[in-house]
């Protein structure tokens, strides 16, 4: 199994662990092709950010204790599907990236320089 890497091609760092994230709820943003909806993009959530979500019929912030979900609040970091960064960067609500935490499967959907503008890692 290659080891996975971010989207600049180096080392996958952490997304987040509280709430645990990731399709493999591990903390990372990698992937496999079970993960149909690419949970690769390693985001910091704001609150326009999660109110869009919600719109959109996902909501992520409401707490389900059946499942171990606590509901993410303003600042937490979350693995988020690809295909929903981007429809939420088209409707102006994209949220932060942490791109040494996002998964250069993403790239297959979203454009590269696209990511970069949102990024809280680069300098």
């Amino acid at each position: 199994m290659m080891e996975p890497l971010n989207i600049l091609g180096t080392e996958l760092e952490p997304c987040g662990a509280h709430p645990p994230t990731g399709f493999f709820r591990d903390g990372s943003c990698n992937t496999s092709q079970q993960d149909i909806g690419s949970h690769t993009v390693c985001v910091v959530v704001t609150a326009e950010f999660l109110a869009f979500s919600k719109e959109q019929g996902n909501d992520l912030s409401t707490p389900l204790p059946e499942y171990g979900f606590p509901g993410l609040k303003p600042g937490d970091r979350w693995c988020l599907c690809a295909a929903r960064w981007q429809e939420a960067l088209d409707a102006g609500n994209a949220p932060r990236v942490a791109i040494l935490a996002t998964h250069q499967d993403c790239l297959r959907i979203l454009s590269l320089d696209d990511l970069k503008q949102y990024a809280i890692d680069l300098s």
